[in-house]
């Protein structure tokens, strides 16, 4: 079982940034791919990104390739999400989710989630 916490979300302008981390509870972190996604009023829950439980492989949905970096840290037991040059389009609530497999980009893949933080992008 594996207990995941949100926190970084806010309030910023467009062109700032963010660093969003996603503390996980239970000794099998390092076991687990993670990956962020989110959701914005009225609009399904999307992929984000997507970190192996190495860290050595990486993905990003298209929108944000460029401008976030998912890392994590085994030690810590913490997966980060770094957002830079955001936009308005980037509100939303985001979401970290772990599974206990090869990384993926399909939400239902994922067997454990975070309560969420908000994120919204003033233009």
């Amino acid at each position: 079982q594996v207990q995941l916490v949100e926190s970084g979300g806010g309030l910023v302008q467009a062109g700032g940034s963010l660093r969003l981390s996603c503390a996980a509870s239970g000794r099998t972190f390092s076991s687990y791919a993670m990956g962020w996604f989110r959701q914005a009023p009225g609009k399904e829950r999307e992929f984000v990104a997507a970190i192996s439980w190495s860290g050595g492989s990486t993905y990003y949905a298209d929108s944000v390739k460029g401008r976030f970096t998912i890392s994590r840290d085994n030690a810590k037991n913490t997966v980060y999400l770094q957002m830079n040059s955001l936009v308005p389009e980037d509100t939303a609530v985001y979401y970290c989710a772990g599974r206990r497999d090869l990384s993926s980009r399909l939400k239902y893949e994922y067997d454990y989630w975070g309560q969420g933080t908000q994120v919204t992008v003033s233009s």
